[in-house]
């Protein structure tokens, strides 16, 4: 079996593949003030109460925008299973062609999800990952990664406007009964669960305009299981896109660790 770990800024994502078959998926804390026998701990305990014991995993790979937490986590990981970690980075093989200009400096968030929407969905093709940040990656027709945009995240946002003014709270995130709020709670929800699913729709006509064609829009992330609904655009909502990239990256470049 396979560990694939996803680190963003707000959490760590793991999951555990036999072959193609996602078998569970959890999630820790991204803290860059623990160390690589903490992470060792968690993952095995992680491990353990999905009924999955270390010695059953064969490889693992690693995408990270965190690079504090990365080498941590590569300890742990070959303090558990004595095999190093696959660091998604230059020098792996993607099968992505990558157009913007200086490809080496692409987020291994953006390889994995785009790794995973060409194998996944037709191009050309949109993808929105919810997370810290919101981000979109391009594919056109030709399944080449053009660019994207970046912008602040649903909870970033969420949490400046509590803390820059004197009278609005702190907030779950959850769509409001309607869209026009009668107090500051449903105020703020509404602004940010149907102005963020209007800016996904939004940008996508921008984008297809832009490429001169209709595009498949998939959206990852945590928040987008709260967003998508919301959307008028057709979106495919796919929470475990960059486990799946990670997944097919591991298959491309450890293929012979994979037929054992």
């Amino acid at each position: 079996m396979i560990l694939a770990l996803d680190i963003g800024n707000t959490n760590i994502t793991l999951g555990v593949y036999d072959g193609e078959t996602l078998k569970f998926v959890s999630r820790l804390a991204s803290d860059q003030k623990r160390l690589g026998d903490q992470y060792a701990i968690e993952i095995r305990d992680i491990l353990d109460i999905n009924g999955e014991s270390v010695s059953s995993i064969e490889g693992s790979i690693i995408s990270s925008v965190v690079p504090p937490i990365t080498s941590y986590i590569v300890s742990g990981i070959q303090k558990l299973t004595g095999r190093e970690p696959l660091v998604v980075g230059p020098g792996i093989k993607t099968g992505l062609n990558i157009l913007i200009e200086n490809p080496a400096i692409l987020g291994a968030d953006f390889v994995a999800g785009a790794v995973a929407a060409l194998e996944l969905y037709p191009c050309p093709a949109l993808i929105f990952d919810l997370g810290t940040a919101t981000s979109v990656s391009v594919l056109d027709k030709n399944k080449n990664f053009l660019g994207g945009c970046i912008m602040p995240g649903v909870r970033i946002s969420l949490e400046a406007l509590s803390m820059k003014t004197a009278q609005l709270p702190h907030i779950s995130l959850e769509a409001p009964p309607h869209m026009i709020g009668r107090n500051s709670i449903d105020s703020m929800r509404s602004g940010s669960v149907y102005g963020t699913a209007a800016m996904i729709d939004g940008m996508s006509e921008r984008l297809e305009e832009e490429l001169g064609m209709k595009c498949t829009v998939i959206c990852t992330g945590g928040l987008s299981r709260v967003i998508v609904p919301h959307c008028r655009h057709e979106i495919i909502y796919n929470d475990n896109l960059l486990l799946e990239g990670l997944r097919i990256l591991y298959h491309k470049n450890c293929p012979e660790e994979t037929k054992r």
